[in-house]
């Protein structure tokens, strides 16, 4: 008996959203570097780069006027606006990620994953907190890249950003950032064992079991 020939498997879309200040690109990095299957989406904004920021590795920095006639024309698989700022995600760009196997990881907003979730219901979501109040205006005064009115803003924003955390797959407290670290690598790893990813990973395994 031999088992049945599955499918090509399609890449996981995992989506990671926090409040700003949360260490959300921190621990989005750290995780890249553990795990270089995963590819990174760059997404667009009308936001100014920060010092170090380039240009088609951390955004694609875009006017304004640019960024909404691609909304227009369909070119994002979500988009929102935060902090006053457009942020979109473009659809051929991660679809054909998917398509290839690749895992994809996105860093948006809350705004962004619901729309997500609506056209993609097997992507797995992952909110990240901040341990305390205090230590999330502490991060966002230590950053030393926002002004005062930018950080009360995003201070101001995090807490209805926050109030939608109960709506993903998984949420973590990012306190001890090795603790968070492992925390995000385990829900990866969890992701990679389901059984119709080993299934397709260890057809031959399985087929040569069967026979």
């Amino acid at each position: 008996m031999s088992a049945p020939r599955l499918p090509a498997q399609e890449g996981t879309l995992f989506i990671v959203a926090a409040p700003s200040g949360a260490g959300k690109s921190t621990l989005v990095n750290a995780l890249l570097e553990c795990e270089p299957a995963i590819s990174l989406s760059v997404s667009h904004t009308t936001r100014p780069p920060r010092p170090g920021e380039e240009y088609g590795r951390h955004y694609y920095f875009v006017e304004r006027v640019e960024f909404e006639r691609e909304i227009a024309e369909g070119i994002f698989l979500e988009h929102a606006e935060v902090h006053s700022n457009l942020y979109g995600t473009s659809r051929t760009t991660v679809a054909g990620l998917l398509a290839e196997g690749r895992d994809v990881l996105l860093e948006i907003d809350w705004q962004g994953a619901r729309q997500i979730r609506q056209t993609k219901p097997d992507c797995v979501s992952v909110f990240i907190l901040p341990p305390s109040r205090p230590e999330l205006e502490r991060r966002l005064r230590g950053r030393g890249s926002d002004s005062a009115e930018v950080i009360e803003r995003r201070l101001h924003n995090s807490r209805e950003e926050i109030s939608h955390a109960h709506e993903f797959d998984y949420i973590i407290v990012n306190d001890r950032f090795e603790d968070a670290l492992g925390d995000l690598r385990s829900i990866v790893h969890a992701v990679r064992l389901r059984a119709a990813w080993q299934c397709r990973r260890h057809e031959a395994l399985i087929a040569e079991l069967l026979g």
